[in-house]
C-alpha cells in the first residue's frame, strides 16, 4: 500500500476541492481555509500553502478534514 509523501499545499487544496468536495472559504497569509457540509455537520481544515508539506502536517490537515489517509492517497 502506498504511503503519504511530501506534497505541496497547492496540490493538497486541489485534491480536497476537486475530488473531495471541499470549498475554499478564506485565505489568511499563506494559509487557505477549506470547508464542506456533511450529514454530521460542517467540516473544515486549514492548509498551509508551502512548497512542501511535511507528512505530520499533512496528517493534521486530513485529521481536521475527517478524511481517511487511504482515501486521500487514492488521488495522489
Amino acid at each position: 500500500m502506498p504511503k503519504l509523501r511530501k506534497i505541496s499545499g497547492e496540490k493538497v487544496v486541489r485534491i480536497l476541492c476537486n475530488k473531495l468536495e471541499f470549498k475554499i472559504t478564506g485565505r489568511t497569509g499563506s494559509h487557505v481555509r477549506l470547508s464542506k457540509i456533511t450529514p454530521e455537520g460542517k467540516v473544515g481544515t486549514v492548509v498551509p500553502m508551502h512548497k512542501e508539506l511535511k507528512i505530520g502536517t499533512l496528517k493534521g490537515v486530513l485529521k481536521l478534514a475527517k478524511i481517511d489517509t487511504d482515501e486521500f492517497i487514492k488521488y495522489l
